[in-house]
């Protein structure tokens, strides 16, 4: 039984890389959904459910042709909106079945595929669908992009993403020192469907990231938005005119599986490529690992120990809009500005 919150279909997740999408079709699974992302001969995508009525043979293993996507079975072919266009063997002047397989909204943006899985968005309305904190890096900016897939849930695995008190004991050394703590003024405003966390005094940290990348810092924020509820994002800017935006996509292929697609946009900082890959970027995987093997540790308990959501204080600053976003139990989202005084 499918027990995601219904508003979720509404919501826009990277699934796949624009990369991986050729003239071969290509399966994905969203919020337990199996998804087949195919692209057409001009270029754009579509996306069906990942299933022949027929004999329930999977699209994904059939071929593009000129009229669609034909099943590999007994090439019944299916155009963009999920109609069956052609059945092979029918006579000359039969009826053909009205036959129909599920379609999803499909685009492109920043080198990534999104799908809503509603099928409710028109052509071309990705960009202006998105978040703007999504949309906010610029095209000249350098990109690192990244990709994983994590034995757990997408909720838990965001929330450890935005969080920053686990820092000094899961990343102690690379991005905070326990020994170092400071007070931080904390502003959480959660405006519409989106939420932003401010953090004011702390412009510079102790952990080699800092130390081998960064400088003095002007602004630390992170990013949610309901609108594309897998997707959030760590801003920061710099006293120099630099920006780093550390963006990461959390799609659910099940409750207990989602995979992860990470970008890094680096804005007016000079940088060479070669110093952020061989040196920048394994810390960020360090980093990434130490989170993936928590909150696999986090699932794996949570189902041992058979518990629900964990207690949370004033401490756990996204949890609730992360709750509004992804239960069904969760709180209702309103807006509000929340200030707190917090040691980081």
């Amino acid at each position: 039984m499918n027990t995601w919150k219904p508003s979720l279909a509404r919501s826009w997740f990277v699934v796949a890389r624009s990369s991986q999408i050729g003239r071969k079709p290509h399966a994905v699974t969203l919020l337990d959904r199996p998804i087949v992302i195919a692209r057409a001969s001009s270029g754009e995508l579509f996306a069906l459910d990942d299933c022949c009525p027929h004999r329930h043979i999977p699209l994904s293993a059939g071929r593009m042709t000129e009229h669609g996507l034909q099943c590999a079975y007994h090439g019944w072919t299916f155009a963009a909106d999920g109609r069956c266009v052609a059945i092979p063997g029918l006579p000359s002047g039969a009826c053909q079945p009205l036959v129909r397989v599920g379609a999803a909204s499909v685009a492109e943006y920043d080198g990534l595929v999104w799908v809503r899985l509603d099928g409710e968005a028109g052509t071309g309305a990705i960009a202006s669908a998105l978040p703007a904190f999504v949309r906010r890096p610029p095209a000249q900016a350098q990109r690192f992009v990244w990709h994983a897939r994590w034995n757990a849930r997408a909720i838990d695995a965001l929330e450890n993403f935005l969080d920053a008190q686990h820092t000094h004991f899961v990343h102690a050394g690379i991005v905070r020192s326990v020994r170092r703590r400071a007070a931080v003024d904390v502003t959480v405003a959660r405006t519409g469907s989106a939420l932003h966390v401010d953090y004011e005094g702390q412009q510079d940290q102790s952990g080699w990231l800092y130390r081998l990348f960064e400088s003095r810092r002007e602004l630390e924020r992170a990013h949610f938005d309901a609108s594309a509820a897998g997707t959030a994002q760590l801003e920061y800017r710099y006293r120099n005119g630099s920006a780093l935006y550390f963006t990461l996509h959390f799609s659910p292929v099940s409750d207990a599986v989602t995979q992860v697609h990470g970008t890094l946009h680096i804005e007016n900082r000079w940088a060479p490529r070669w110093a952020v890959r061989f040196l920048v970027w394994p810390l960020l995987r360090r980093v990434l690992q130490q989170d993936r093997a928590l909150v696999e540790a986090q699932a794996l308990n949570r189902q041992r120990c058979r518990r629900g959501e964990g207690i949370s204080t004033e401490l756990d600053l996204v949890r609730p809009a992360l709750d509004a976003a992804w239960l069904s139990s969760g709180e209702a989202w309103t807006d509000s500005v929340r200030k707190v005084r917090v040691l980081l």
